[in-house]
């Protein structure tokens, strides 16, 4: 595994996080459903990037950058809907294409339930999955969830929802 560094996403991070999103947009779209097309640009990802902050400081959504040696951002990990009463989340990340097949995808999710557990105190952990996207479902297996639940999205898109409890 190469060395990164996942740290919580702050303010001054759109202009990196606007480059990962366009370089990997097409990848990303791939596996899961896209953005509105105003999320690519400055002012969309600004936008964004405050939302989630805001989220962040009500307790109810812990968004991460993964950075590579050399400060590029080639991940993303969240930590969504937390719900401190029921002591739950989910879980969610997307790693570039460039680093995927280099156990950053594992770093992540090992991160985000250690923040789960330490900052958060919580006790069960949720991943929805599209039964396309392997390497997501490989990655959770890897990391002890387990497939809870099997459902339709439209009539041809099968998604796993996965769960932990730490």
């Amino acid at each position: 595994m190469k060395p990164v560094r996942i740290r919580t996403l702050e303010s001054n991070d759109a202009a990196a996080l606007l480059t990962f999103e366009l370089d990997n947009r097409e990848w990303f779209e791939r596996h899961i459903d896209p953005r509105d097309a105003a999320f690519y640009s400055v002012q969309g990802v600004t936008e964004h990037i405050t939302a989630y902050l805001s989220d962040y400081a009500a307790g109810t959504w812990h968004p991460f950058v993964i950075e590579d040696s050399g400060g590029k951002i080639v991940g993303r990990a969240n930590l969504k809907d937390i719900d401190t009463s029921g002591r739950s989340a989910e879980v969610g990340y997307r790693i570039a294409q460039s680093a995927c097949g280099q156990g950053l995808a594992t770093q992540a999710v090992r991160h985000l339930v250690r923040e789960a557990q330490l900052r958060w105190n919580l006790k069960q952990l949720v991943a929805n999955v599209y039964a396309a996207n392997i390497g997501s479902a490989k990655v959770l297996k890897r990391c002890g969830f387990l497939i809870e639940h099997t459902s339709r999205q439209g009539k041809t898109d099968q998604e796993y929802r996965f769960g932990l409890s730490i």
